[in-house]
């Protein structure tokens, strides 16, 4: 049987194929092995080779058809996320109240500095 390496063998299976996949040795739309090609290959049981499966489906490096079998895909790029109008506006014065700020630790800084030379001074 496969060796424990402290690590669950199904996520081993599954990184190698994603790192394979990101280096371009594996193309999208290429056949990925069956589960029991994975079963001799890796010496692991059904299971295992299943979830090795479905965690690529998951993380979008595969897609499977019925009947068929599973199949390369890329994960898609996040989308940028759409805010509510009032998600917007609130962010918007959050930038104003921001800079706000960031002009009135200016102002107590040369305030300060202006104390420190009167002391001096005097």
């Amino acid at each position: 049987m496969a060796e424990f390496t402290g690590r669950a063998k199904y996520l081993e299976i599954a990184d190698d194929f994603k790192r394979r996949i990101r280096k371009g040795e594996l193309t999208p739309g290429t056949k990925l092995p069956s589960e029991t090609a994975l079963m001799d290959t890796h010496d692991v049981s059904r299971t295992v080779a299943r979830q090795a499966i479905s965690r690529l489906r998951e993380d979008g490096y595969a897609r499977s058809h019925q009947g068929k079998g599973s199949f390369v895909t890329l994960p898609e790029e996040p989308r940028p996320a759409k805010h509510s109008s009032e998600f917007e506006e609130i962010a918007g014065y959050l930038t104003e109240v921001r800079e706000e700020v960031r002009r009135l630790a200016e102002r107590m800084d040369q305030l300060e500095q202006f104390v420190r030379t009167q002391k001096q001074d005097g």
